[in-house]
């Protein structure tokens, strides 16, 4: 990194809170150096009362731009200039392009974890997914995930600041798409078995599982699970969720967010550079296994 750093050098941020535990940093660094571009990025804990001022620094550091996450997904779109189409039909903005002053939010974690889906040999395209969440992670994989012909979609969310997002995103993909959405609280934990009995897929879209939430889960037991269900724990740190551990027991395919994470930091980096990220050699340099 010292060898990269000039006086031309350019940063890219990452703000979110807690963001210590991230791999965005490693893997940008890694990826700007491995072909050549003139960046350097950092991980800034920013929170919700903060985001304001740290657009602000974009801007006056002429920054060429920032990955967003938790808390700020959904906060930051009103201090921005324009929103992607997909950004302003999902509410979130979980990357900024600045160009020249001019900032543009876009939203990437939906094609992230469809991306990393793909690449793990799980097709489900014309199938059923039951999903837990209701914030801009969650959001963006379910309106892609019903954009891309997933049949039916069932959101559970525990009836807090994100209830009536949730509303909302079941009735966009119900006038704008051909899946089929409903919307159930998290509570009814009997409907939660029931939905997750008749689904391919079921996705924690929560920070539930990752610091300081590592010893919770949404299922409450692993009679939740059946063997033939893939579960999808969006979290990364740690690696090992307690919720992916219960499903491993009962005999699930399971994969946490690391795939989702180097997807839609790869449809970042793109929008920085103007090219992809080199994939293979990301994960290789990152250890990054769907076995994991």
């Amino acid at each position: 990194m010292a060898e990269r750093i000039t006086g031309h050098t350019e940063l890219i941020g990452l703000m979110a809170y807690p963001i210590r535990h991230s791999s965005s940093p490693a893997m940008q660094n890694e990826a700007f150096a491995k072909l050549g571009y003139d960046y350097a990025y950092l991980a800034f804990e920013v929170g919700a009362d903060e985001i304001e001022d740290a657009v602000k620094a974009i801007r006056t550091l002429k920054m060429r731009g920032s990955n967003v996450s938790m808390p700020n997904k959904t906060l930051v779109g009103k201090y921005l200039d324009e929103l992607s189409p997909a950004a302003e039909l999902c509410g979130a903005v979980n990357t900024i392009v600045n160009d020249n002053g001019h900032l543009t939010g876009h939203i990437t974690d939906g094609i992230g974890f469809m991306s990393a889906l793909k690449d793990n040999d799980i097709d489900v395209i014309g199938k059923k997914m039951t999903i837990v969440g209701a914030g801009g992670a969650a959001t963006a994989i379910e309106i892609q995930a019903a954009l891309d012909g997933v049949a039916e979609i069932t959101i559970f969310n525990r009836k807090d600041e994100f209830w009536n997002r949730a509303v909302s995103t079941v009735e966009k993909i119900n006038a704008k798409t051909s899946c089929h959405a409903v919307l159930y609280d998290l509570a009814d934990l009997d409907k939660l078995k029931a939905e997750m009995d008749d689904s391919f897929i079921f996705v924690n879209a929560t920070g539930v599982g990752m610091k300081p939430l590592e010893s919770q889960s949404v299922v409450p037991d692993k009679s939740y699970f059946r063997p033939e269900l893939i579960v999808i724990d969006v979290p990364y740190s740690p690696l090992e969720t307690k919720m992916r551990s219960m499903a491993k027991e009962v005999g699930c395919k399971t994969m946490n967010g690391l795939g989702m994470m180097l997807f839609q930091g790869s449809a970042a980096f793109e929008l920085w550079t103007g090219e992809p990220m080199p994939i293979e050699h990301m994960k290789e340099i990152l250890h990054i296994s769907y076995d994991d």
